[in-house]
């Protein structure tokens, strides 16, 4: 069994890390990540464990690798068309896991091949170094389905795998409710905390809370449009959970928005709060508080 993951990142090589217990593991990485872990393992610590982990790393795909059984993208989503034309030839048919954040990678892969899964997981991946990462907080186990929707042994043998490899993991057949309640979760939060500067916790206070309730009542507008339905059917049912359960879990967190803002590169908007504000206007549907909130971080990009 060969698992490949591109794009890998915080999430990808961590991700990686894991599944190098149990799988063969080939990660496409940035050359200072990849140099790292042939040099010395890439490192964890956190809730997901410590150590050191070897596996195959480098900044291509290696020939021998182009068999592979899985492709994990976990690249950023403002990647995610650069990543699919650059590896069209070896994931064209083949099972491709978007293991991203927001809306719209799925339709990007699904141009390069027919065998599409989508993944969902809200877990903070903190870097402490080249390919050395702490995971600090976890609110719900990963979500693995065929999108847009359905369940086959494909993604059952994955999401084994990965539970396997101690991740916790649950296989779907409603993959898009999933990735839309993650999306709810960081258009809630991840802009927010990137424009203020504080962690999760802090947007319990009341008026930064009137804007997290606006822009969470906004996208239940569109996902009613859309035919998405979540376990929690109203916004405040949703905002209930997300202040009792999700922000706690998440408080001293803070956004990777924000991270990218400090490093001056371009954020995932356009697939969070700028993809509602998007199908808003498809449908026909006002969406301010979204679309502000996507302008101003577009703002904070060209700054």
């Amino acid at each position: 069994m060969k698992i490949v993951v591109l794009g890998a990142g915080a999430v990808g090589l961590t991700v990686a890390a894991k599944l190098s217990s149990v799988v063969d593991v080939h990660a496409v990485a940035r050359k200072r990540h990849a140099d790292a872990v042939r040099e010395r393992g890439f490192l964890m610590t956190g809730i997901w464990g410590e150590g050191a982990y070897r596996f195959s790393c480098s900044e291509d795909l290696p020939r021998a690798w182009q068999d592979a059984d899985y492709y994990i993208i976990a690249a950023k989503s403002t990647d995610t068309e650069a990543v699919c034309r650059q590896f069209a030839g070896a994931i064209r048919g083949r099972e491709v896991v978007s293991l991203q954040n927001g809306i719209g990678n799925e339709e990007i892969i699904s141009r390069f091949t027919d065998r599409v899964i989508g993944a969902m997981i809200i877990t903070g991946f903190e870097w402490r170094g080249d390919a050395s990462v702490h995971v600090s907080v976890e609110t719900s186990p990963m979500k693995i389905g065929r999108f847009p929707s359905g369940m086959d042994d494909a993604v059952g043998h994955l999401a084994d795998l990965i539970r396997e490899a101690g991740i916790r993991a649950e296989a779907t057949d409603g993959i898009k409710a999933d990735l839309w309640a993650k999306t709810l979760y960081n258009c809630a939060l991840n802009p927010l905390g990137a424009i203020t500067n504080v962690p999760y916790g802090a947007l319990a206070d009341p008026h930064a809370w009137a804007i997290v309730t606006a822009i969470v009542q906004e996208a239940y507008r569109v996902m009613e449009a859309e035919g998405i339905t979540l376990p929690r059917e109203t916004p405040e049912a949703y905002l209930e959970y997300l202040r009792t359960t999700q922000l706690p879990a998440t408080a001293a967190h803070h956004s990777s928005m924000l991270q990218d803002l400090t490093a001056g590169r371009k954020t995932e908007i356009d697939f969070m709060n700028g993809a509602v504000a998007a199908l808003a206007r498809n449908h026909g549907i006002d969406a301010p508080y979204n679309t502000c909130i996507a302008e101003l971080i577009r703002f904070r990009e060209r700054l």
